[in-house]
C-alpha cells in the first residue's frame, strides 16, 4: 500500500491500521482474523496478537495483555495518539452523513427480534405465524425489507409528505427505486467549490445555504437560520470555515457568493486563513447585475449619462410590465388572453435573473396572438377602459416593437451567457473568453442596428460597454486567468483562427500576470513553483511531450479535463491543478434552486419538529432531489422534472411549492409556468454594496 493512498482514505481492514508501520509483521494466524506475529521496530519485543495489542503496545496502555514499550519517548507516544486521531477524523469524514430512518420491518410486521436477526427463520417456525400469508414477506428477504422502507421513508422526505400517507392503502405500488449514491471520495482529486447563497422566507426568517459543486455534481451541506445573527463579515465567515473544515480545506478550490460587500470580506478573510481557496463572485450575480444598469438605469447625478442613453429601455420594460399586469389583474381579459394565446404570461419576479429580458423575450413569442386579441370583437366587446387602450395601442405599434426586438438583439449575447453559467456545470475555465466574446457581439449588434462601421463612435455602445468593463473587473479574479491559462483550446491554432484579434493565453499580459499571482498562493515553495513554470512552458509552447501530434489536435476537440487526464503526465503539477481548476462552476445557481427547501420542511404543519429533525430532513430532501436530476428518468418520461411540474389537478396544497427553487434558465421547457419568488422580493436591491446576503 502506498503512502498516498494510506493519506487519502480511511483504511478499509485492519491490517491496514497505522500503527502497524511501527512493528514488523512476522507470521499470520487464526485464519481470516486479523491476529499476527508481530515484533516491535522500538524495543524487539516479539508477540502474538492482533492490532489491539500493538495499539496498547506503543501508547502503553496497561492491562491489555501485552507489556507496554519502555522504548518509545513521550514524544513519540503523542504522534502515535495524533495519527489514531487523525485516521479516526478521516474514517468518520469519509463517511456519508447519518440520518436515522424509520424502524426496521420487525417492528412493522411483529416479526420477532430473533427472528429479524436470523432472517426469516425455519420454514416450521414461518408455518406457525400468521405473516407467512404476506405477499411482502414472501416477496423480499430482512435485507430487501429494510432497504424498500428506506427508500419508503426517502420518497416522504424528498415529497414533503404527510407522514400519515403511509396508512393509505394504495400507496404500495407507487415505489421506484433509481438513485445513484453519490460519494465524497473524488473531492481530493478534483475539487469541490463551495457555494453559497442567503434569503428571507415568508417567515421573514434569515438563511444561508451551503452547496458542495463538482463536475457538475451539487450536493446540499447545510441551510443555517440566521434569524437574530448580525451579518457581517466575521458571522459570515465563521459559517464558510465550519463548511470548509467539514469537506476538508484541501479539497477546496473557491468559495463562490453574490457581490456583497459583506460576502466579500467574509471570503477575504477565509483567503487570508487559506491561501489556496479563492473567494470568487458568482458571474450570474455580477451579469445580471450588469443588466440591470442597463435595462433599469436609475435617473441619479453620477448617472445621468447611462441614464440618458439607456432610459428608453426602462420604458419599453414599464410598458410591458404594465401590459402584463393589466391582463393578469383583469379576469375578462385574462379569459380573452387564454382564448387567443397557448402560452401563458411570465410573471417574473424582480429578483430573478434578467427578469426584463424574460419577460420581453415571451412578448416577442406571442406577439401575433397578442396582436389577434386586441383587434378581435371579444376585446372590444367590454367596456373601454384607458387601460384597456393603452393596451390595445401599444401593442399595435410596431414602432414599440422594434425597440422590443433591439433591446433582445443587443443584450442576446448577455442572456446567452447568463444562462450557460447559470448551471452547475463546470464553466470556470470559460468565463474569461465568454465575456471578452460576449462584449463583441454585444457591439456587433449595437453598430448594425446604428448602421454604423465598427471603427465609429457610438455613445450608446459606450455607455453599455463600460457597464461591462467595469462588472467584469469587479468579477475577475486571478483563478479565473489560471483557469484561462490551462485550458488547452485557448492554444490550438483553430480557435485562434476564428478570431484574428484572440491571442493565446500566455501572450496575454493580464493573463500572464494574474497566472503568477495563482501559482504563488498554490505553491509557496520556489522550487516547486519554478518546476510549474517549466511545465507552463513546455505546455503553453507545444514542446517536448506536448509536440506529438495527437495531443495537439485534441486541444481542440476534446474537452479540457480529458485532454489533461491524457495528455498531461508529463507535467504533473499543472496536471494535478488543471484536473480540480477545469471541473469548477463560476455560479452559485444550485444555491438559488434550493431556496424554498428549508421553508417547505419548516412549514407551519411541521413547527413541532426539534431543529435536528428538521436539518436532517433539509439535508435528506434537497440531495435526493439533487441525485433524482442525474438520473435518466429525470430528463424524461412520466417521471420528467417531477419535483417541478407538481400536480396538474391541484388535489394537494403544497404542490408546487418549490417551482421557484428550481425554475433556472436552463430549463427553458419550463418557462410556460407562472411563477413567483418564494422570497421576501422587498429585500431585493440593485447594487451589490447595499444588498443583503443572497439577495438577487
Amino acid at each position: 500500500m502506498s503512502s498516498s493512498t494510506g493519506a487519502s482514505s480511511a483504511p478499509k481492514t485492519v491490517e491496514e491500521k497505522v500503527l502497524w508501520q511501527y512493528v514488523t509483521k512476522l507470521d499470520k494466524f487464526g485464519g481470516k482474523g486479523g491476529n499476527f506475529k508481530w515484533k516491535c521496530s522500538y524495543c524487539g519485543l516479539m508477540k502474538n496478537g492482533s492490532y489491539t495489542r500493538v495499539k496498547a503496545h506503543l501508547l502503553k496502555v496497561s492491562g491489555e495483555g501485552v507489556a507496554v514499550c519502555e522504548t518509545v519517548t513521550s514524544n513519540d507516544v503523542a504522534k502515535f495518539r495524533r495519527l489514531v486521531e487523525e485516521e479516526k477524523a478521516k474514517a468518520e469524514q469519509s463517511q456519508p452523513k447519518k440520518v436515522p430512518l424509520p424502524p426496521s420491518s420487525a417492528s412493522l410486521t411483529g416479526i420477532s427480534f430473533n427472528e429479524t436477526q436470523g432472517g426469516l427463520g425455519s420454514k416450521k417456525r414461518r408455518a406457525n405465524t400468521s405473516e407467512s400469508d404476506n405477499p411482502v414477506i414472501k416477496a423480499f428477504n430482512v435485507g430487501a425489507r429494510d432497504h424498500l422502507h428506506s427508500e419508503i421513508a426517502r420518497m416522504f422526505y424528498s415529497g414533503g409528505l404527510p407522514f400519515n400517507l403511509a396508512r393509505n392503502p394504495h400507496y404500495v405500488s407507487s415505489y421506484m427505486y433509481a438513485q445513484d449514491i453519490y460519494h465524497r471520495g473524488t473531492w481530493k482529486e478534483k475539487g469541490l467549490t463551495i457555494a453559497s447563497d442567503g434569503w428571507s422566507d415568508s417567515q421573514r426568517r434569515s438563511l444561508i445555504n451551503f452547496m458542495a459543486v463538482t463536475g457538475g455534481a451539487p450536493m446540499f451541506l447545510k441551510a443555517v437560520n440566521c434569524e437574530g445573527e448580525i451579518k457581517d463579515k466575521h458571522f459570515i465567515a465563521s459559517l464558510m470555515k465550519e463548511v470548509v473544515i467539514e469537506v476538508g480545506p484541501k479539497n477546496v478550490v473557491q468559495i463562490v457568493t453574490d457581490n456583497a460587500a459583506n460576502c466579500k470580506a467574509a471570503g477575504q478573510i477565509i483567503e487570508a486563513q487559506y491561501p489556496h481557496i479563492f473567494w470568487t463572485p458568482c458571474v450570474v450575480h455580477t451579469l445580471n447585475l450588469a443588466l440591470k444598469n442597463i435595462c433599469a438605469a436609475k435617473n441619479i447625478e453620477n448617472n445621468s449619462l447611462v441614464y440618458d442613453e439607456c432610459s428608453w429601455i426602462t420604458i419599453v420594460v414599464g410598458d410591458a410590465s404594465c401590459i402584463k399586469n393589466f391582463i393578469m389583474n383583469h379576469s375578462m381579459r385574462l379569459a380573452i388572453f387564454n382564448e387567443f394565446v397557448s402560452l401563458k404570461l411570465l410573471s417574473v419576479a424582480e429578483t430573478r435573473f434578467a427578469s426584463s429580458i424574460v419577460m420581453l423575450k415571451r412578448f416577442k413569442l406571442i406577439k401575433q396572438s397578442l396582436q389577434s386579441m386586441v383587434i378581435s370583437t371579444q376585446w372590444n366587446s367590454h367596456r373601454e377602459e384607458q387601460g384597456a387602450s393603452f393596451v390595445r395601442e401599444t401593442l399595435l405599434n410596431e414602432k414599440w416593437w422594434d425597440k422590443v426586438d433591439y433591446i433582445l438583439s443587443f443584450t442576446a449575447p448577455m442572456y446567452d451567457v447568463l444562462r450557460e453559467c447559470d448551471t452547475d456545470k463546470p464553466t470556470l475555465h470559460l468565463i474569461y473568453d465568454m465575456w471578452d466574446t460576449m462584449i463583441e457581439k454585444v457591439k456587433c449588434a449595437i453598430y448594425k442596428h446604428e448602421e454604423k462601421l465598427l471603427e465609429d463612435e457610438s455613445e450608446f455602445y459606450d455607455v453599455v460597454h463600460k457597464i461591462l468593463v467595469d462588472r467584469w473587473n469587479k468579477n475577475n479574479t486571478p483563478l479565473h486567468c489560471l483557469a484561462h491559462a490551462l485550458n488547452p483550446r485557448y492554444y490550438s491554432d483553430i480557435w485562434l483562427q476564428e478570431d484574428p484579434k484572440r491571442v493565446p493565453p500566455h501572450k496575454d499580459e493580464e493573463v500572464t500576470n494574474e497566472r503568477k499571482k495563482c501559482l504563488k498562493r498554490y505553491l509557496n515553495d520556489s522550487m516547486e513553483r519554478t518546476k510549474a513554470n517549466m511545465e507552463y512552458a513546455k505546455f503553453s509552447t507545444k514542446e517536448g511531450p506536448f509536440s506529438d501530434i495527437d495531443s495537439i489536435e485534441d486541444r481542440y476537440n476534446m474537452d479540457s479535463h480529458s485532454w489533461w487526464v491524457i495528455h498531461g503526465a508529463s507535467a504533473p503539477i499543472l496536471q494535478t491543478l488543471a484536473l480540480k481548476i477545469l471541473t469548477q462552476p463560476s455560479s452559485s445557481s444550485c444555491c438559488e434552486r434550493n431556496w424554498s427547501t428549508y421553508s417547505f420542511i419548516h412549514s407551519l404543519r411541521r413547527n413541532k419538529m426539534t431543529p435536528q429533525r428538521a436539518e436532517d430532513l433539509v439535508y435528506i430532501h434537497s440531495n435526493l432531489r439533487l441525485l433524482s436530476r442525474r438520473s435518466p428518468q429525470y430528463c424524461s418520461g412520466i417521471t420528467k422534472m417531477w419535483d417541478i411540474a407538481g400536480d396538474q389537478f391541484g388535489s394537494l396544497d403544497d404542490i408546487g411549492m418549490l417551482e421557484v427553487a428550481n425554475l433556472s434558465l436552463d430549463e427553458p421547457e419550463m418557462e410556460v409556468v407562472v411563477f413567483t419568488d418564494d422570497g421576501d422580493g422587498d429585500q431585493a436591491n440593485s447594487d451589490e454594496e447595499v444588498m443583503e446576503v443572497g439577495s438577487n
